[in-house]
């Protein structure tokens, strides 16, 4: 192996980073993108760190949010220029180990551009050693992050998003990938904040080399922050930093030491408070204040669920199977496809719903997969076709709404397409953010601008009808009092005005 020298940062002219590649990163922020994403880097952010002669970068005066991100490194070769799949790794000479820097706190000068936030001096340190890419799997590395001694970040390329290979031959459709170039792929979960005075370190590592030879290592890349004591100017961005950035930062409220934020915590529009009042009304009362709005094919019908005692409330997130097709099924059935992808960035509280077609002859979602959804705390899944594994998946705490128990896996009937866009469940249109409750009755798709005044509306009815059952109880007719005439109202006022009065 070769260490990385001052001629190996001279000659890359291009510094590319991508988005999101890893599973546990698109997991931990709740979005799992269709295509990789990529932003540029300068060259002049490049620097070299090992255990003898660590990199040393500077927090910016100013900033709070100096980001870290243990990469795995590429280092192109010889020139990549619309190259196909099975060529593009050949393109790569190097694997190395790099850190991708960034402060959050100019995040909302750059607009998407990430040159401010991640263009600093010193803020791409790679290095120490570079491994042979023809030495190694490319679906076989590990990837190590530590920061201040502690292992933050432990994860492999086994399941990427996006294989290295399609990187370089995507990024080479648009533009020539030059000898020296450096792609970095992307952070699993586990990046976070760090401060002046700490020590972060990244290695890559194989399991084992080509044929069965010793594993392989870059060894440990060193990067010691230090506080900077140059202000910014006043005529450019100035550092700015609030607690969206600083989640981002650190990975989560709690990492970062926020407060939970109520609203966030089911959505900015389906609040704790909104949630309470949706889970306190029947799906009758909710569908009959529906039909006074002139709603009334907003309901998924024809669906059991495993839990039919539970009522759940959640944000809809969406899934579409297409009808099976065996070319496309090679393409997209395989791997990490988009039904794992919805599966894996389902949130808290969020409800998983997928068109089936109402196809009943194959599964659409297993025990294993519907465990995932359950420990990523989903509050349900809903499908318009058939479930395998039945009896694990009906055991468990989560509900299921199923069209019926099917043995097969989803390759006889479907192909897992796309995720987060509307779909067709269950003779209902459903989009991603929709509010979805569902009890004994059924299920309701309810648009979220309506959601607070039918709630509300909602809860005055059933009040009503709780006055009503009561008088009906002590024998009166319901002439008049079903629905309330003038005079049961006026009772009705005064009953209701002695219980609030009570409270």
């Amino acid at each position: 192996m070769e260490q990385v020298t001052d001629h190996t940062l001279a000659a890359a002219r291009k510094v590319i980073a991508v988005h999101i590649n890893y599973p546990s990163r698109a997991a931990q922020r709740g979005r799992t993108p269709e295509q990789p994403s990529y932003f540029l880097k300068p060259p002049s952010s490049l620097a070299f760190g090992s255990a003898d002669a660590p990199s040393v970068v500077e927090r910016p005066a100013g900033c709070e949010l100096l980001g870290f991100e243990g990469e795995i490194a590429l280092v192109i070769g010889k020139p990549a220029r619309r190259v196909g799949l099975e060529d593009a790794w050949s393109h790569i000479e190097w694997v190395t180990a790099s850190n991708d820097l960034g402060v959050h706190d100019l995040r909302y000068a750059d607009k998407g551009s990430n040159l401010r936030s991640k263009g600093g001096d010193g803020f791409t340190p790679i290095g120490p050693h570079l491994i042979p890419a023809d030495a190694v799997d490319p679906a076989k590395l590990r990837i190590r992050t530590w920061h201040n001694s502690e292992l933050v970040q432990d994860d492999n390329t086994e399941d990427l998003l996006f294989p290295f290979a399609r990187l370089v031959a995507d990024l080479s459709q648009l533009l020539t990938l030059e000898e020296g170039d450096i792609i970095l792929t992307g952070t699993p979960a586990g990046a976070s904040v760090a401060k002046p005075g700490d020590v972060v370190e990244v290695e890559v590592s194989t399991r084992t080399g080509a044929a069965g030879s010793a594993a392989l290592s870059t060894g440990r890349l060193v990067t010691r922050v230090e506080e900077g004591t140059t202000a910014f100017a006043d005529f450019g961005a100035r550092p700015k930093a609030d607690d969206f950035q600083r989640e981002e930062a650190y990975g989560s409220r709690e990492a970062a030491g926020l407060s939970p934020d109520e609203s966030a915590a089911v959505g900015h529009v389906l609040t704790l408070e909104l949630k309470a009042k949706l889970e306190s009304v029947c799906t009758a009362t909710l569908s009959s204040q529906l039909r006074k709005r002139g709603l009334n094919n907003v309901s998924i019908d024809g669906l059991t669920s495993t839990h039919p005692e539970k009522r759940i409330v959640g944000l809809a997130r969406t899934l579409r199977y297409v009808p099976n097709r065996e070319d496309l099924f090679k393409t997209h059935g395989g791997g990490f496809n988009a039904q794992k992808k919805a599966i894996d960035s389902v949130n808290e509280g969020e409800i998983l719903v997928m068109e089936a077609r109402g196809e009943k002859g194959t599964g659409t979602i297993g025990d294993i997969l519907a465990l995932r959804a359950q420990v990523r705390g989903a509050a349900a899944i809903i499908t318009d076709g058939g479930v395998r594994d039945f009896a694990a998946v009906a055991a468990m705490d989560m509900p299921t709404y199923y069209a019926s128990p099917h043995p097969a896996v989803l390759g006889r009937r479907h192909i897992p397409w796309d995720t987060d866009i509307t779909i067709a469940c269950g003779g209902t249109t459903v989009q991603p953010g929709d509010i979805i409750v569902a009890d004994a009755d059924g299920i309701l798709v309810i648009p979220p601008a309506l959601a607070g005044e039918l709630a509300d509306d909602s809860i005055s009815q059933e009040r009503e009808e709780t006055f009503i059952a009561e008088m009906v109880a002590q024998g009166h007719s319901v002439d008049g009092l079903y629905p309330l005439n003038t005079e049961w109202r006026l009772r009705y006022e005064a009953w209701e005005a002695m219980g609030t009065a009570n409270d």
